[in-house]
């Protein structure tokens, strides 16, 4: 079965929840987020229902049911309604930054991508999408090994897996690639007008750049432990005519584990998943998260975000 879980517009509460989340990690806001949004729609229990007039057949309804939706084999985690922007297209510049996942194979981007670009345009109530970054697994800017061999990376410091930063070794240039030509049809397509990728530092650009078609207008370097990027890759990128924006996303926004906390039945789940000893009606199986989207819409002459969100797949199986 398929989970589309959704956070709906986090921007939504006013200008005390721009305050709260200016400088909260990505991984930390998409899960208090989908937290909130959850226990937001979360009803108070149905009442039993009868079958065939038999009383004895009474049973109450899956209390999640009352909350999400179900489509064939998907499930809206909650049940969700699109919140189109209130101004004309032309008045927005919309970022969309994707989380490809660890231990999703990339043969199936190509249907990841065009799903969760067709989810954005649906909630936005848009056409077409300004910036497209995307962020791969494994990878972490490291201003301090920017000519580190590719084909022989070292491993992911194992503080990082505290806070949901990268898993294992990243990933090799070809994968890499043979994804980017996906998203280069949709510039193609005029869905995205511009593309960017996330923590490129000089020597994957370089083996990178080459063999693009369609070249990266943004790259976005996390400077977790400095303030200031190295210079070379400023250099590098400004011969490229690659713009450089800081950030504080993490790449594995949505780790297993914590994807299974929110929605099972423990003390801090919302009850969609069963537990071990949960004889109840709730799902059962496991679950695999296989992309997180971001999207950002700002009101360009104020500068104001009106839309904020974030949306996620994942697979549940038995």
């Amino acid at each position: 079965m398929k989970l589309i879980l959704s956070t709906s517009n986090i921007m939504s509460g006013g200008p005390s929840v721009i305050r709260r989340h200016t400088f909260e990690k990505s991984n930390t806001e998409l899960t208090s987020s989908l937290r909130a949004n959850f226990t937001a729609h979360r009803s108070s229990p149905p009442t039993p229902t009868t079958t065939n007039g038999d009383a004895a057949a009474t049973r109450p309804k899956p209390p999640f049911k009352s909350w999400t939706t179900q489509q064939e084999n998907t499930l809206w985690i909650p049940t969700h309604t699109p919140s189109p922007l209130s101004e004309p297209r032309e008045s927005y510049d919309i970022t969309v930054k994707l989380f490809y996942l660890p231990n999703v194979p990339a043969d199936t981007r190509r249907v990841q991508t065009r799903e969760a670009i067709d989810l954005v345009l649906k909630e936005l109530g848009t056409s077409s999408i300004d910036l497209l970054i995307v962020s791969f697994p494994g990878i972490s800017f490291d201003a301090d090994d920017e000519e580190s061999d590719l084909d022989d990376p070292p491993s992911a410091p194992a503080s990082l897996a505290d806070d949901g930063d990268a898993d294992g070794a990243p990933e090799d240039i070809d994968t890499i690639v043979t994804t980017w030509h996906t998203l280069e049809k949709l510039y193609e397509e005029g869905l995205v007008s511009k593309l960017g990728i996330s923590e490129f530092g000089c020597s994957r650009l370089e083996k990178f750049l080459p063999r693009t078609t369609v070249k990266p207008s943004v790259d976005q370097i996390n400077v977790r432990d400095c303030c200031v990027v190295p210079k070379p890759l400023i250099l590098y990128a400004k011969q490229q005519k690659i713009e450089l924006l800081t950030h504080n996303d993490c790449t594995n926004v949505l780790p297993r584990g914590t994807l299974r906390d929110i929605l099972g039945s423990g003390e801090k789940g919302v009850g969609v998943l069963a537990g071990e000893k949960d004889e109840g009606e709730r799902l059962r199986g496991e679950v695999q998260p296989q992309w997180v989207v971001k999207y950002t819409a700002v009101v360009k002459d104020r500068g104001v975000v009106e839309s904020k969100g974030y949306l996620a797949v994942a697979e549940l199986s038995e």
